[in-house]
């Protein structure tokens, strides 16, 4: 029988000192955390108060964000050239940590994929959401709300290419498509927990993106008006009194005709010409319509989006509309936005009431000539910024509630154009090539 082992001193000193290096270890963050840190450095944002806080009244007050977070699956080097941060692994942690700095209760994204990393990340800051991807779309649009404050009691897709603008004739004409885009809108009712049935309808969208189909935006913009006043309609009475929020990535510009109908606005003589100039059915509406040499792999519904950032796209694989297609006129249009009600742009109007806005640089009006008398002067400078493209695509809008009116109390500021530097995505400053918009707003009781 061999004798029991009896560890010597020298070995009971080195067990002690393995036992105290893992503890050590154990105490210590892992030096990845380290790297996960500076990679999620992004320029953060200041706030502004858009009301005194001796106005502030009674009521619901939520806190909203929206932001094209740009999908990986439409990244490409040559869309970015100036960019320092394409890859994932380069960008994902800029917008989580972006995301969570809002503090929103309600969130809107577009261009959503990776969603398997998304996802526990929205967990982990409490959130539930609703996600919705057009047909065949590998990105889609998402709804997150605080779990601890609101829960989902409805929601709807609307997929703007199956949708009818008019009562009568073929299915071609009664649906008034100028191109099968495959683009939707996401709607949820969400109850807010503990307020005696009250709540808010969202929505949130990303309108087809090709600069020269002014009027296909259109009509999706109509089109979503008139489905988020219908849901909200054909809800439980209680609802019925809820405000709307519609949020997201619009593709247009607050000089674009789509902005001055949903806004009210007459359509000045160049908003009118560049609305004619897109009365056209693409070959995915009519699939006789002969081919474009070298162009259809280029309008590729994922790979081609690339080309949304050329402004000097044109528009091809198309014929010129005829009145058997159903395309609704400047008038009818203008009839289908009247027929749901008014927004009101969160920007906008906020930034009317910020003290020295017009001198700042940082609205669309210091760069663009606005009339006093329309809407769309007070939009953020730019919310898109890139090597090739910059712009005001996205907006916050609110639909007001019969009787309830809201309020807006404050805004995340834009950034000046000289944040951007070479163009976006940038590292220590934003991981997307959109810029995010967060409002704070308040409506009265019921």
């Amino acid at each position: 029988m061999s004798k029991a082992y009896q560890p010597s001193a020298e070995d009971l000193a080195k067990a002690e000192e393995r036992r105290l290096k893992k503890q050590q270890a154990k105490n210590t963050p892992a030096p990845v955390a380290k790297v996960d840190d500076e990679r999620g450095r992004f320029l953060p944002r200041e706030w502004a108060d858009t009301v005194p806080a001796s106005l502030e009244t009674a009521g619901q007050t939520i806190r909203v964000m929206t932001w094209n977070i740009l999908a990986q699956t439409l990244v490409r080097r040559e869309m970015f050239p100036t960019s320092d941060c394409l890859k994932a692994s380069q960008r994902e942690h800029m917008l989580y940590r972006e995301i969570a700095s809002h503090q929103a209760d309600i969130c809107c994204m577009q261009e959503v994929d990776r969603t398997e990393k998304l996802f526990p990340e929205l967990e982990k800051a409490g959130y539930a959401w609703v996600y919705a991807a057009g047909p065949r779309k590998k990105h889609g649009c998402l709804i997150a709300f605080r779990k601890d404050a609101y829960e989902c009691v409805r929601q709807k897709v609307v997929i703007y290419d199956e949708q009818d603008v008019r009562e009568d004739g073929e299915e071609q004409a009664r649906r008034g498509s100028s191109f099968r885009t495959k683009n939707i809108g996401s709607l949820v009712a969400l109850r807010k927990l503990g307020a005696e049935g009250d709540g808010v309808i969202v929505a949130t969208t990303h309108l087809f993106w090709h600069p020269a189909y002014a009027y296909e935006r259109a009509r999706q913009a109509a089109i979503l008006l008139r489905e988020v006043a219908k849901f909200r309609s054909e809800g439980p009475e209680q609802e019925r009194q809820w405000p709307s929020i519609i949020a997201g990535d619009f593709n247009f510009g607050p000089d674009d005709p789509a902005y001055a109908l949903l806004m009210g606005d007459p359509l000045l003589p160049e908003q009118k010409k560049r609305l004619a100039s897109s009365y056209v059915v693409h070959k995915t509406i009519d699939p006789t319509v002969a081919a474009t040499p070298a162009a259809s792999a280029e309008e590729d519904e994922e790979g081609a989006e690339a080309g949304k950032n050329d402004p000097d796209r044109i528009i091809v694989n198309a014929r010129p509309a005829q009145p058997a297609d159903g395309l609704l006129t400047a008038a009818e249009l203008d009839t289908l936005f009247r027929q749901s009600g008014r927004v009101t742009s969160t920007y906008d109007e906020g930034q009317r009431r910020v003290p020295g806005i017009s001198d700042s640089a940082l609205t669309f009006g210091s760069r663009v000539s606005v009339p006093e008398s329309r809407r769309g002067g007070f939009e953020p400078i730019y919310t898109s910024y890139t090597h090739y493209w910059q712009a005001v695509l996205d907006y916050i809008f609110v639909f007001d509630a019969p009787g309830r009116d809201v309020s807006v109390l404050r805004l995340a500021k834009p950034h000046p154009k000289e944040a951007f530097g070479e163009g976006l995505p940038r590292k220590g400053v934003c991981g997307s090539d959109h810029i995010s918009l967060a409002a704070e707003l308040r409506w009265p009781p019921v």
